[in-house]
């Protein structure tokens, strides 16, 4: 979101500045979405009361992983691999926990 248009967002996702400037917008959106996504996990960490800590970690970590499959299907399978994989890893932690 940040970082979209200088050399470090160009350099991580293989864009020249001209397709980063135009995809701009998309970029703050989602970037957006995953602020939100990163206070439910920690208003999960943070809540007081363990069973409803837990339904919203099972949540918000459920939605990291339905964007990691929607991005791995209509992007790219390594979105799979580094977001995927990780949230799933949370996920079964959090289950068995």
């Amino acid at each position: 979101m940040f970082l979209w248009t200088k050399p470090k967002g160009l350099k991580t996702f293989r864009m020249n500045l001209e397709k980063a400037q135009a995809t701009s917008v998309l970029a703050a959106n989602q970037g957006l979405y995953n602020g939100f996504l990163a206070a439910g996990l920690v208003w999960a960490a943070l809540h007081p009361d363990a069973v409803f800590a837990k339904q919203l970690a099972i949540f918000f970590t459920a939605c990291v992983l339905v964007a990691a499959a929607y991005g791995g299907y209509s992007v790219s399978r390594k979105i799979m691999l580094f977001q995927g994989l990780p949230a799933l890893l949370a996920l079964v932690v959090i289950l068995l926990g």
